[in-house]
């Protein structure tokens, strides 16, 4: 996997307006995140500088519009996340999350299934 960059919770949501559609432009991102969050259109524009400086987008320019797009896929910050996390809180290890996920949540039969399968698979 490339090195991912860290994303902020600010950041993501407008990797999520980019990740679903792009190229946007600024304004484009600024009316998707309008109903979402109170940030006004210079903080939105701020965070898309960011990423950018962060090597997650890059953009094109057409006279004086600027089209963003990812650089990094959903799944590789998924991953690059979900890696940081199990790091941070586990100490790298897996179990003790699963452990405390299964103990901790509500599962449906259907959810159970799942799970079984995927772990008959990883044994094969």
């Amino acid at each position: 996997m490339k090195n991912v960059p860290h994303i902020s919770d600010a950041e993501w949501e407008v990797m999520k307006i980019l990740w679903a559609k792009t190229p946007c432009t600024a304004n484009e991102v600024i009316e998707a995140l309008e109903g979402q969050t109170d940030w006004k259109p210079n903080t939105i524009r701020t965070l898309l500088n960011r990423l950018a400086q962060k090597q997650a987008i890059s953009y094109s320019q057409k006279n004086r519009v600027y089209a963003y797009f990812p650089l990094v896929s959903e799944d590789e910050c998924v991953k690059s996340e979900t890696k940081s996390f199990l790091k941070r809180i586990y100490g790298g290890a897996f179990k003790p999350l699963l452990v405390n996920f299964l103990k901790e949540e509500q599962l449906s039969p259907e959810d159970i299934k799942e799970l079984k399968n995927i772990l008959d698979d990883k044994t094969e």
